[in-house]
């Protein structure tokens, strides 16, 4: 299995994931649209022509249980039964399991069929156990996920590749237990299972839990598929916490309940005046042509726009990606829904996984919400300032006073990054682009820095010049340090 990162952004990449069977190398991030083998709102060619869908998913446990489709799938092959010449990816009924509580095939026999009809990615059978159920349940549907895998794992598959899904409910000690052990095996993609029922209760903040726990356990190298996150307002928060794949059934049922996706949430075609959109079908059509439409021909063609608008917002994440302002786009993102915002906090939380892959420089630092204050380029530039000795009298300015000859050293204080050399000023990320209104948290930043740098030099004596901090902010800094407020004299 070759997978292959060639841009970093915090914990977001774009990557290569070449898929032997298929033929194919599948730029990431990527967007499979899930395609029923039964009802096919869309046509699985046209996903390729005019969408750029470079790969899919569809059903091996679906295929294996239709009397119309088994023989034909075995003879001819999902791709030529799908009329679709990308990878295919394979689930094997793990969906049906959590739904239905029972499926009547195993590990081994759906792993072979998905071998037999030329599936260029398969999946075996594990137990997806649902969100906040006792530990003691969690832990035992982990263990039965696990033998399958290495049943997996010990099967003949030749040159297609095998998921290794990752369970563990809501416990995130499970999750990267459960991904350390996946990394061990010889299997080759490690998709985050279970999502749905979080993502369907806009639970964003535990997905991202559920996400960075996973990614603890795992190689750096490894290709990660959030299962079911299908919307495409997930797309740049989950590329940012690591994601590389991502499924998407909602194009096609969202628009068999009428409903519009957009990269900022959901609306009802009855509900809009207007379509925000300019993809081919919004622009040849308004709400009320559409509305007009009967009901095939309309979930037709509102699962196009649905299709482009997701594509679309891939195709964001990548560029944003190439651009260095990945955590710009997901910041939009998340004063979109208060879900979304709850689910950027959460990643912030983990900035130290953010930071350990984030590039040291990039282009402009736009500080563009509170949040920002806790983006790994701010962490990354604290823990370094923290390291440089400074001795006798120093002063840390936020701004010009007067008094600089005074002092034998005299440093920048900028919010949110804090006490920076004079000469490292116009480097990255101080060249940041700042609003004149900051939240306290940019304050309470600049003093967590100006405190790391008192505790690391105990012999110098520090004065901060500021203007008007807020009390958040002065409370975290040492008392030895002396204040003096520019808005106060």
């Amino acid at each position: 299995m070759v997978f292959e990162v060639r841009d970093w952004d915090g914990a977001g990449r774009l990557g290569e994931l070449e898929v032997p069977r298929s033929g194919v190398t599948v730029e990431t991030p990527a967007l499979m649209p899930v395609v029923n083998p039964h009802v096919q709102t869309v046509d699985p060619g046209r996903l390729e022509s005019e969408f750029g869908a470079e790969i899919l998913i569809t059903n091996a446990y679906v295929l294996h249980g239709s009397d119309d489709l088994r023989d034909d799938v075995l003879e001819r092959g999902v791709h030529d039964v799908l009329g679709f010449d990308g990878a295919v990816v394979t689930d094997s009924g793990s969906f049906q399991l959590a739904e239905y509580g029972d499926v009547d095939v195993d590990t081994q026999e759906i792993i072979q069929f998905q071998l037999d009809i030329g599936s260029g990615v398969g999946t075996p059978v594990d137990v997806p156990t649902p969100p906040d159920v006792p530990r003691e349940r969690a832990e035992a549907e982990l263990a039965e996920t696990q033998d399958r895998l290495e049943l997996a794992d010990s099967l003949e598959t030749g040159d297609m590749l095998v998921n290794a899904p990752i369970q563990g409910s809501t416990y995130s000690d499970l999750r990267e237990s459960a991904a350390r052990h996946a990394d061990g095996t010889g299997l080759d993609v490690f998709p985050v299972g279970a999502m749905v029922p979080l993502l369907n209760d806009y639970r964003y903040g535990e997905v991202i839990e559920a996400v960075t726990a996973a990614k603890r356990g795992l190689g750096t190298d490894r290709p990660v598929h959030l299962f079911g996150a299908g919307h495409p307002m997930m797309f740049a928060l989950a590329v940012a916490a690591g994601c590389d794949l991502f499924d998407s059934a909602a194009y096609a049922l969202y628009a068999r309940d009428d409903r519009y996706l957009t990269a900022r949430g959901t609306h009802r075609l009855d509900e809009l005046d207007y379509l925000p959109c300019s993809c081919p079908v919004c622009a040849t059509h308004d709400p009320g042509s559409l509305r007009a439409l009967d009901g095939e021909a309309r979930h037709e063609r509102l699962a196009e726009h649905n299709l482009h608008a997701s594509f679309a917002e891939i195709r964001r994440v990548k560029q944003a990606i190439r651009a260095g302002n990945l955590l710009e786009l997901v910041e939009e993102r998340a004063r979109s829904h208060p879900a979304m915002a709850d689910g950027y906090r959460a990643l912030l939380e983990r900035g130290e996984q953010l930071e350990a892959t984030d590039p040291a420089s990039k282009g402009t630092f736009f500080y563009v919400s509170g949040e920002s204050a806790d983006r790994p380029e701010v962490r990354r530039h604290h823990d370094r300032l923290s390291r440089l000795p400074v001795s006798g009298e120093v002063l840390l300015a936020e701004e010009l006073s007067g008094i600089e000859d005074e002092y034998d050293e005299v440093w920048r204080v900028v919010p949110p990054f804090g006490p920076t050399p004079s000469a490292l000023h116009e480097t990255y990320p101080m060249t940041a682009e700042l609003p004149s209104r900051l939240a306290d948290r940019a304050f309470e930043r600049a003093a967590d820095g100006v405190a790391r740098l008192a505790d690391e030099n105990p012999e110098a004596s520090l004065t901060l010049v500021h203007r008007g901090w807020p009390d958040s902010a002065l409370g975290q800094v040492p008392e030895d340090v002396e204040l003096i407020d520019l808005a106060g004299t």
